[in-house]
């Protein structure tokens, strides 16, 4: 995660810049050396959702200082780097602000606050003049200026490791009588990925921003640069490396300083809404303002925890961890939508599936192969009131480009394996999120009858139809040129069943153990699903039947650290004809020894075929202790809290707890692996509250062990309770002073105790 500044599912987050970003690098990188002497090259308006993805339509500012009213105007993104003033640099949710000091200015100096909304940065810049004199030989003065980039060379990233330069093009407006700046960029750097059905639309992509100024520069300068040219009083510009800026002027008879506060918005549909955003988000200059707002929406649901530590050693670095989960799970996925002019309620949205606009919200940024774990049941619980919007995107996206979302950034990526979005979907039917009453007494519907056929109807989809060509592509990792993913190997995963059989074949597909338990998982979210909404299918039986199929109960493994006998029966991939193939074919983030263990709809099944419960316990310690477990990736989440199924609850609470402690801590370097849009953190939250969802679509947690003696959450009530409704009305555990449900955990002992020794919830 980057250290930005946005509300809860901000469109666009706000970034002071350190690096270029492209799929493996993002804005912000964190060293010690630029913390101890590092440069900011600017502040960015950022789009990518993750280290693994690509950046979308961006937006930037970047202060700096010329000598004269013409030329020196910093472009390169190397050169326009500024020193931090040592100890000045400050991180927060709702205002970052740092002093820079400004090469070649005669010790000048610029303070840097920046806030934001959801599609509305706020700056404002302190730039103080130096002591000391223009060089003797110059006439001129120095003069503070904005530069606003807005087209750059965009590092496209090949699979396995190639990246290639593009030139994204844009375009440049300024607007001196308004002191206004807009501008667009055509820069999709996931636009490799897209599916070929939805290319070509998707290739239309523009984003634009608008800047608005507080002082005016309509006389002190402004203009338009393109590479290592600028062209002063320029109003227009196009084209590839393209650049804008204002130039401003140090009050004659001040005290040496001039403060400009910017505002900028971002829109995906064009210039004039990006400008309608701005006024819609950010009517006035005054920062604090802004900071205090983006504050109140955080403090709204991480404020929802009430946690009370009892003076153990580390008891105030969990807290902070905790918390800073919070923080990190309920960021995506992110607003896409925009509001509707001359409406105050109504919102439309810019489609690249099919490059057009339509009414209503929609969400980017679904990393659902990780976050369908325990992310997604997070913000059901926290963030009820955006499940309703969250799955009509969804569903927008399955109307516009054909198929449910697997990994959408702005468009489908194709990237990761399995249609995760229906455990999405079933989840939250389950929990509330479906059908109901008209009578204002009992549960409201939140889809419509049409909503709800169209939720069935994309699942079913992803249980039925083989994506194209399915017989011959591989849909390797980031496979580029191909169409729609989704459930890759379906048809041969069809024929092998059909025969009593079932799995995908490794000898055509990638990853294909992984994709055969992936599908037989998604299989029974589809079963869950259409019992809620009255459906018969035959999914049951084919997610019971075909994870087995890749079980090879003669595949063994030397118990090194729990010495005694082998641990027996692991998952193997098998080609197209039965034969097994090599034990370390066929998995995705993870080994034999993980997907061993990804059985979540079948846990039961799983200690059986290991033999029952004392020796299931063996593998898995088998699993922590010998060194294959890898919290760095997703796929093990779940794994600490299978102990509690076989019987040894106490050895889930003494897992979560060393899983917690290696894989997280309070430092800019405190999670073990990639954020990935939440779920990290996700997997921490719960565990701290002492129960986590192995199988999502169950609807049950598996209880563990809180890290704190004590803790309240205030859980919000969800849209679909009205409030005559007798969850509210006679619910002793319903807050009528913050509309919430309250849930205390308690856990005596939990600062230095694993194993509670005494525990209510």
């Amino acid at each position: 995660m980057i250290p930005s500044v946005a509300p809860p599912f901000g469109s666009t987050r706000w970034v002071a810049q350190n690096q270029n970003s492209y799929v493996s690098a993002t804005p912000f990188n964190y060293t010690e050396s630029y913390m101890n002497n590092g440069t900011v090259h600017g502040f960015m308006g950022t789009r990518q959702p993750a280290i693994w993805m690509g950046e979308s339509a961006w937006a930037a500012v970047v202060p700096g200082m010329s000598l004269g009213v013409s030329g020196d105007i910093k472009t390169g993104f190397d050169e326009r780097g500024l020193p931090k003033v040592p100890g000045t640099e400050k991180f927060g949710v709702g205002l970052y602000s740092v002093d820079l000091a400004i090469p070649d200015s005669g010790g000048s100096t610029v303070h840097v606050a920046m806030s934001a909304s959801s599609r509305v940065g706020h700056f404002q810049f302190i730039f103080k003049q130096g002591s000391l004199t223009p060089p003797s030989n110059s006439s001129d003065s120095y003069h503070p200026y904005i530069f606003l980039p807005t087209t750059r060379p965009a590092t496209i990233f090949h699979n396995p490791d190639t990246f290639d330069i593009t030139f994204p093009s844009g375009t440049v407006q300024i607007f001196p009588e308004a002191s206004e700046i807009c501008g667009s960029n055509t820069e999709m750097q996931d636009w490799i990925l897209v599916p070929n059905s939805i290319k070509e639309a998707a290739s239309r992509f523009t984003g634009w921003y608008c800047a608005r100024f507080d002082t005016s520069f309509s006389e002190t300068g402004y203009g338009v640069t393109q590479r290592d040219s600028e062209t002063e009083w320029e109003q227009a510009g196009n084209g590839e490396e393209l650049g804008a800026y204002a130039r401003f002027q140090f009050p004659q008879n001040g005290d040496g300083s001039i403060t400009i506060n910017l505002r900028i918005a971002t829109s995906l549909i064009s210039a004039d809404q990006a400008r309608h955003n701005l006024n819609e988000e950010s009517d006035g200059f005054s920062i604090e303002e802004t900071r205090s707002v983006t504050e109140s929406l955080w403090a709204e649901k991480v404020g929802r925890f009430q946690v009370e530590t009892d003076g153990s050693s580390n008891a105030e670095e969990k807290k902070a961890v905790f918390l800073t989960g919070v923080f990190h799970a309920m960021q995506y996925p992110y607003e896409v939508h925009e509001s509707i002019p001359g409406s105050s309620d109504a919102h439309h949205y810019y489609s690249a599936y099919d490059n057009s606009l339509h009414d209503g919200e929609s969400y980017s940024g679904y990393s659902i192969w990780d976050t369908y774990r325990a992310e997604w049941a997070l913000l059901i619980l926290l963030a009820p009131e955006r499940i309703p919007g969250m799955i009509r995107s969804m569903l927008q996206d399955y109307k516009e480009g054909g198929w449910l979302p697997m990994w959408k950034n702005i468009v489908e990526t194709n990237i990761m394996i399995g249609t995760h979005a229906d455990s999405l979907l079933a989840e939250a039917v389950l929990k509330g999120f479906g059908a109901g009453s008209t009578k204002p007494n009992e549960i409201q519907p939140s889809f419509n009858t049409d909503e709800l056929t169209t939720i069935w109807e994309a699942a079913w989809k992803d249980a039925s139809v083989p994506p194209v060509e399915d017989a011959t592509v591989i849909y390797s990792d980031r496979e580029e040129g191909v169409d729609y993913e989704v459930r890759a190997g379906l048809s041969t995963f069809f024929e092998q069943y059909a025969a009593g059989r079932g799995w995908v074949a490794n000898d055509i597909h990638s990853e294909s153990v992984s994709r055969t338990l992936d599908y037989a998982y998604d299989d029974h979210a589809v079963a869950v699903l259409s019992t809620q909404l009255n459906v018969t299918t035959l999914l049951n039986h084919r997610a019971a039947t075909t994870p087995w199929t890749v079980w090879n109960s003669a595949a063994s493994s030397p118990a090194i650290v729990t010495g005694g006998e082998n641990i027996k029966g692991f998952v193997q991939a098998r080609q197209q004809n039965g034969t097994w193939s090599v034990p370390t074919d066929g998995f995705t983030e993870g080994d034999r020894w993980v997907y061993s263990f990804a059985f979540v709809h079948d846990v039961a099944g799983l200690i059986e075929r290991r033999g029952g419960n004392e020796s299931f316990v063996k593998s898995l310690n088998e699993f922590f202790d010998g060194g294959w477990v890898d919290f760095t990736n997703e796929p093990a989440h779940h794994t600490p809290y299978l102990y509690a199924l076989a019987g040894a609850a106490s050895y889930t609470q003494e897992r979560v707890r060393e899983m917690a402690q290696i894989n997280y801590n309070n430092t800019p370097s405190g999670l073990s692996g990639n954020e990935d849009c939440g779920q990290m953190s996700a997997w921490y939250v719960f565990s701290a509250m002492g129960f986590y969802p192995v199988d999502p679509v169950s609807g049950v947690f598996v209880v563990g062990s809180s890290f704190f003696s004590s803790m309240t959450v205030s859980i919000p009530v969800p849209p679909f309770i009205p409030p005559s409704h007798s969850s509210i009305t006679a619910n002793p555990f319903y807050n009528s002073s913050i509309n919430s449900f309250e849930l205390r955990v308690l856990a005596l002992g939990a600062g230095d105790n694993a194993i509670c020794q005494e525990s209510a919830y």
